[in-house]
Parts: structure tokens; sequence; C-alpha cells
């Protein structure tokens, strides 16, 4: 029987109706249409199409007016609050999303509020990952139990990825472990997790354990790009070459090495494992047309660490029309201008700036002046700028006046950093170095007590590598590693030898009064010097030695590795704190500025 005439006609003004949706873009337009909705009473008795008008109004930019229509709604519905907390959770502010889901189960007018349902948890859960509030995430996690959603694997999968976000890595994998159906979304949230927080060894091990049954896996379970982006995050942040070698083969295997995002992946692993060359192999792989302004800033950030400095301006200057620079992209370019000592080509970047320059913009300027020398120029960058100076950029200012033995600016710095209440070692240890620099023994005492008074624990150093698909970590001074008693004596060896080209410990960078011969033997074993000798005993000639250190590399390490690179025709990558060494024929591709 059809429908009457009067249904066939209400729903052919809906659809009308419906169909100005999408091309409603100015506050003015969400008016008019407002306006509509109210007088053909379609706003309280059509509520698919009210919740389809306030979700597309609440992820636009004129969600203050979604929330007014919101709280003009008498009795709103559940698809309406689902779609303020979609909007809230997407904003720049995600917490709002969060204070009103509280006051709706909290502080609930009458009529009772809307029922929540798994699309309002999952929004909530969503902004408190934003927020990386894991007090939010845990209470939204009895709420999902209480209603009875634990079987919704989305839903859980955004519970997982919650937690993941806010640092709880234990419950995250905790929910993934008692999920009774899981999905690759679900895999790749606690892979993404583990990688980009404080266990991408685990994120390895989980990958190789979904990659090794890969045939086995059903079809919802496969892996994707997105699972090969997360493990490629995790080869980048402990700088395994071998593993992301592996990863780079499995995403060819399943298809998706030519993914945009994937081969944005393969360029920062490559650079962060030491390996710029395949790198930059990656990146002109991609298609022009098909580069996006991630490529861009990843390929300009890799060559800027590995100091190649004018590289990173041309790849700069090479960015097509289409695609503006962001914050990120400024960032990598005036890095690559501090590595290179390129302050001119770095200062005319930073005046050409097509967005607003932050304060790590500023701070790249006062790190680029600096490292030149320019101090005073530095120092006024800093008073010139439009906001306060946080505590990285004192600590840059603190950098630059140890390098150059400026006692007062470096005076001058530390007190900025007391006020702001900055208490790490490194403040102290800078400080301290430059009066030690200067024979100032009384000085250094005074820093060293204030530091155990206000129990500031030195940062010890510690450098891995890579050898045969295992990771060596070394301390300053260790003996723990199973051979240390090889690796001591090729030290001996290697002292001896380079020593026929030269070599004289630069005992100015152990910065302590003590004597001579003590000095000597406290540089002879820092933990890089012991990585690379292990990798000169545990490795065949010629193969190239890659070492990752958590602290800057000092002076005399880094003369030891230029002079071992030509007394053993070696290749030595160091990556250190702030950027990448390449060691060859006895010279860096800092070219000693660093």
């Amino acid at each position: 029987m059809p429908p009457p005439p009067a249904a066939t006609a209400a729903a052919a003004a809906a659809q009308h109706l419906e169909s100005f949706l999408p091309r409603l873009t100015t506050l003015s337009h969400y008016k008019q249409f407002h306006a509509r909705l109210l007088t053909s009473g379609r706003l309280h008795s059509d509520s698919f199409l009210r919740a389809r008008f306030l979700d597309r109004l609440a992820l636009s930019a004129h969600l203050p007016h979604a929330l007014l229509l919101l709280r003009s709604l008498p009795s709103p519905a559940t698809n309406d609050f689902n779609a303020a907390l979609r909007g809230l959770a997407a904003s720049p502010h995600p917490a709002r999303s969060l204070l009103l889901l509280a006051g709706r189960l909290l502080h609930a007018p009458s009529p009772p509020p809307p029922r929540l349902d798994a699309l309002s948890l999952s929004f909530a859960l969503k902004a408190s990952a934003r927020c990386s509030h894991g007090p939010a995430t845990l209470q939204l996690h009895a709420l999902v139990v209480r209603l009875g959603c634990t079987p919704d694997v989305r839903l859980m999968t955004t519970l997982v990825d919650s937690y993941a976000k806010c640092g709880d890595l234990a419950s995250a994998r905790k929910v993934f472990d008692e999920m009774l159906v899981r999905d690759i979304a679900s895999w790749n949230s606690l892979l993404a997790g583990l990688a980009q927080g404080t266990e991408p060894t685990l994120a390895l091990a989980l990958f190789h354990r979904l990659a090794g049954s890969f045939h086995e896996l059903p079809p919802r379970e496969a892996p994707n790009e997105l699972t090969i982006v997360a493990a490629l995050s995790a080869c980048a942040q402990i700088g395994s070459l071998q593993d992301g070698l592996y990863v780079h083969e499995f995403a060819r295997k399943i298809g998706v090495s030519g993914n945009v995002r994937v081969c944005n992946a393969l360029i920062d692993m490559y650079s962060k494992c030491c390996s710029l060359g395949p790198a930059l192999e990656v990146f002109h792989s991609i298609r022009r047309e098909d580069r996006t302004l991630v490529s861009y800033n990843t390929a300009i950030q890799a060559v800027s660490m590995h100091g190649h400095g004018a590289d990173a301006l041309r790849l700069f200057d090479e960015m097509p029309t289409s695609i503006e620079p962001d914050e990120v992209t400024y960032i990598a370019v005036l890095g690559g201008c501090n590595h290179a000592g390129l302050v001119d080509d770095g200062l005319r970047v930073f005046h050409g700036m097509r967005v607003p320059p932050n304060v790590k913009h500023y701070g790249a300027v006062v790190d680029l002046l600096g490292r030149a020398g320019r101090l005073a120029e530095a120092y006024d960058t800093i008073k010139s700028m439009p906001f306060p100076a946080d505590i990285v950029l004192w600590q840059t200012l603190l950098g630059a006046s140890k390098k150059h033995g400026d006692v007062e600016l470096a005076e001058l710095a530390a007190t900025k950093l007391a006020e702001l209440g900055s208490n790490v070692d490194g403040d102290y240890v800078l400080l301290s170095n430059v009066y030690a620099s200067k024979a100032r023994w009384a000085d250094v005492d005074r820093v060293r007590d204030t530091m155990r008074s206000n129990d500031v624990q030195k940062v010890p150093g510690f450098s891995y590598t890579e050898i045969g698909g295992v990771m060596h970590k070394f301390i300053n001074g260790d003996r723990d590693h199973p051979r240390w008693q090889e690796i001591y004596k090729a030290l001996e060896g290697i002292v001896s030898r380079i020593g026929e080209l030269g070599y004289e410990p630069e005992t100015d960078n152990v910065l302590h009064d003590i004597g001579e011969e003590e000095k000597q033997n406290a540089l002879c074993y820092h933990s890089e010097k012991l990585a690379i000798a292990f990798g000169l005993i545990a490795t065949p000639p010629g193969e190239t030695l890659r070492v990752i250190k958590n602290l800057r590399i000092c002076g005399d390490c880094h003369v030891v590795a230029k002079l071992i690179s030509k007394a053993y025709s070696r290749v030595i990558v160091i990556r250190d704190r702030a950027r990448f060494h390449r060691f060859e024929d006895g010279h860096c591709s800092c070219r000693d500025y660093w």
C-alpha cells in the first residue's frame, strides 16, 4: 500500500532540506538553515535531520553556535548529544568534551539526560586521548563496562588507543589481551602506542608476531599500511636498522611499500638509523605529485640532522607552490642551517616565514647565532620576542655561552633558569663546565654543592650499537658486557694506533680538578668509545659502524672517531642527542661545527 500523499510530501521536503547540508559554509548559512528548521517545525519533529545539522555545525568553525543549539533543546536525543561531544573532541579544546559529558552525568536537568551509547563513549575517549588525561580514560573504561559495551570491537580499540596515548601502556595491553575479538585497528592502536611510548622494543616484538603469522590471520587482522608505519616508528626510536630493513621488506610483501604514509615513515626510519642515503632514495621514489607536506618535512629534517644544511635549503626551495610550509618545515630548515653554520641563510628563512614564529623558531635562531659565537645577537633575539623565553631558550643560550667561554652570559642564563624553576642536571653541568674551562675550581665546587643540596643527579652517558640484529648497550666505564675484557684490550690497541696519527687526549673535556692521568683514564672509557671498540672486533673489516648516544658527543670522542675512521678504514656514524656525525677517512660530516 503506497504511503499517503502527505507523508510523501514531508519526506520529499526533508530530503530537499538535507540536500543543502553539504553547501553550508559560513555562519550566516548555518543560521539561515537553523531558522528554516525552526519555521518548518523540523527542529523538534525531525530528530535525524536535526542531528545531522548539529553534527556538521559542531565539526565546523562554528562550534559555539552548535552548543547554544544543544542547550536550547528541551529534550536532546542521544544523537544530538553525540554531535556536540564529537565536535568538542575534535576541537582545539578537547577537554570541553569531557566537561560536557561530566555535566550531563553529574548535574542532569529535568527531563533526564540522553542515554549514553558506544558513540558517546568513543568520542569522549578520543577527547581524553588528545588531552592525555589518564584518570578520565579510567573513568570512561568503567562506564564502558557498566553499560555493557565491551563486545564493541571499535569502542574497545578506541579504549586501547586512549590508554596508550595517555602513557598507560600496561592498561592498554591489558584491554587488548582481554578483547575476545580483534581487528587490525586493535593491533595498530597497541603497536602505535608501544612504538611511540616507552616500549618500542615490545612494539617490534608484537609486529614480528603479527608478521610471522601473516598467512594464518583472518582478513580482519591482516597487517596494513598503518601497521607498517607503527613498526617503522619503533625502529626509528631505537635505531634498529636490521628491524627496519625487515619491516621495509614486509611492506613490499603486502604491497604497501609505495604508500606515501609508509614512504614518509621509511624516510624517518632510515634517517634515524644512520642511513641517510636510503632515506633520500625513498623520498625521490615518491612521485612529485604524490609527495605531501609530511614527505618534505621528513626529508628536510633528515638532511638537516645529518648536517647537510645546503640540501635542506634546496629541498625547501623545491617545495611546490601547492604545498604550504608549516611550523615544522621552518623548524627543520632552521635546524639544517644551525648544524651547517649557515647563519645568513637561516636568518633569511626566519625573516621570510609565512607562518607566525613560535618559541621554537626563536629558539632555533638563538641556537643559530649562539653556535656561531654571535652571543650578543642571540641574547638580543631573546629580549625582542613577543612572549617570555622558556626554559629551553635559556638552556640554549647557556650552551652557547659554555661553547664560547662567556662566563657573564652563562651566569645570566643560569639565573634565569633558576627563576623559571629548572632543576635539571644539564643546567648545572654547563655552568660548571664554563667555570672549569677557566680553572675557577671554587665556583665549580659551589655549583656541585648546589646540585647536591637540590638532589640533582647527573644523567649517565650511554650508547647503543646494533651488531647482527642485537642491540648492545654501553655506559661510561662499563664492565657488564660479556666481552668487556676484549673491548678494553681493543681500546688499548686503538689508543696506540691513533697515537701514531698524532692523537693526544683532550683532557679539557674532563672538567674536574684532578690529575692529568686520571683525566685521560676518565676519557678513555666513554660509552661511545666502548661501542666503537666492540664494533671493530665484532664486525668484518670495512663494515659501517653505527652508534646511538643519549647525550652530545664530547670533543675527545669526536677526535677519536675521526682518527679511528682513518686508521681502520671504517665509516662510523654516531647519532647523538642533537644530530648525526658521519666519520670517514679522518673527517666528520659536521666539519667540526657542532
